[in-house]
């Protein structure tokens, strides 16, 4: 074996029968010696007191793979979206009763016995509930069937009842029939009872009365209530960053909070609205909202102008980012209100800030002189690249957080959602 081993003139070439095999004597011969601690597993004890050596390999550094552990990697913003559903188009059956027994009692020498068919059980109800720790409407399905009652039986027996079945939302979430708004489900916990399930029928012993001793009727369960409902998500944020495609949205929110929405160094939009958390010493936190751009004409549903407009209506303040790469960053100002007025009236009004991105360019000084000339508001210069200035940004936000406190905090149910 030793000569064997020494004609191989490269590691890699040897199999991993052979370094098995020379691991094994090597450590028998070192036991025999009384040099070696026991060290060798048991495994490998057992091996060397038996007649021969088995053709497998140990736990060995060459024969065994490297492991590592996998790197999670980001998902595309394609794939984000895929997980992402801001609205739903829902049909829920409620659970229809059971149907009355007609049954009579039956016992020795007890030949009268009477009626004894007991009531179905009532049909199950859907309700859809409002949890934080549900962050899209995706695990919602576009059917739901409570559950149906039992029927009752003989001896007065009656039916069990269905189970209600809760349908989890995310906070925020609208629901709608027929364009009507039902119910904002703004709290943890909320409910909203969607459908009714139906009444179990009743049994021949329910009949039982002084001019009928012998009744023979006995009613179905009701069919359970069916309805068609929709679904809409708004985020819940306390700021929102309203801007056109590529001012720089999402990378402003990466750099001052700890969301992480998809960016690259080439132009495209993101697809579905991204919250992060701004923290503070005082452990005070604040929610900030990536509403994914707008265009021009959005108020018109083009694009997914309306998909995209209703996020903001949740947003306590809002916080418009030009893009100072533009010529004239100015206009996206006013084409901006424009859009938000003309979905929902006053929507531009709300507390508000400047966010002048993009600092980092050759030409952003000029230009941003001549956007404070066009505008009357405080303008924040900030880089999200490099992030410049992004610490005037979160004092300011903090400041619009406070004066909205002071001024009442209006509350989620206070906030007009549009039908």
């Amino acid at each position: 074996m030793l000569i064997e081993f020494s004609r191989v003139k490269s590691f890699r070439r040897l199999c991993s029968g052979i370094l098995s095999r020379y691991n094994i004597i090597k450590d028998a011969r070192k036991v025999e010696s009384g040099s070696y601690i026991v060290s060798c597993s048991p495994v490998s004890v057992l091996w060397m007191r038996s007649s021969d050596v088995r053709n497998v390999t140990t736990s060995t550094t060459l024969s065994s793979k490297v492991r590592q552990n996998p790197k999670k990697r980001d998902m595309s913003e394609k794939k984000l979206t895929r997980h992402f559903v801001d609205q739903r188009r829902v049909k829920l059956v409620a659970g229809s009763g059971g149907k009355g027994s007609c049954s009579f009692h039956s016992e020795p020498r007890k030949e009268w016995g009477g009626p004894d068919g007991g009531n179905g059980g009532d049909g199950g109800s859907i309700i859809i509930k409002a949890d934080r720790f549900v962050k899209s409407l995706a695990q919602v399905v576009t059917l739901y069937k409570g559950e149906d009652g039992q029927s009752g039986g003989s001896k007065n027996c009656y039916g069990r009842n269905g189970s209600t079945t809760y349908i989890s939302v995310p906070l925020g979430t609208v629901v709608k029939e027929q364009g009507k708004t039902l119910a904002d489900l703004a709290a943890h916990g909320q409910e909203f009872l969607a459908v009714f399930g139906g009444a179990g029928g009743k049994g021949n012993r329910f009949f039982l009365s002084n001019e009928n001793r012998a009744p023979m009727t006995a009613t179905p369960g009701t069919v359970g209530q069916e309805r068609v409902l929709h679904l809409e998500l708004r985020t819940m944020a306390h700021a929102g960053l309203v801007g056109f495609p590529n001012a720089g949205k999402s990378s402003l929110l990466r750099a001052i909070s700890n969301a992480r929405p998809a960016v690259a160094a080439y132009p495209f939009t993101t697809l579905n609205p991204h919250v992060g958390i701004v923290q503070y010493r005082d452990h005070q936190q604040i929610a900030v909202a990536d509403i994914p751009g707008i265009i021009r004409g959005a108020h018109l549903n083009r694009g997914l102008g309306i998909s995209f407009l209703r996020h903001i209506e949740r947003c306590r303040f809002l916080l418009f980012v030009l893009d100072l790469s533009a010529p004239e960053p100015w206009t996206q100002l006013q084409h901006l209100r424009y859009e938000l007025d003309q979905f929902e009236p006053g929507l531009s009004k709300r507390p508000q800030a400047i966010i002048a991105n993009k600092m980092d360019l050759s030409e952003a000084q000029e230009r941003l002189e001549t956007l404070k000339s066009h505008v009357t508001q405080r303008v924040i210069p900030v880089s999200a690249l490099t992030g410049q200035n992004t610490e005037e940004l979160i004092l300011h936000l903090r400041e619009l957080y406070d004066g909205y406190l002071q001024c009442g905090g209006i509350q989620d149910k206070d906030i007009p959602i549009k039908s």
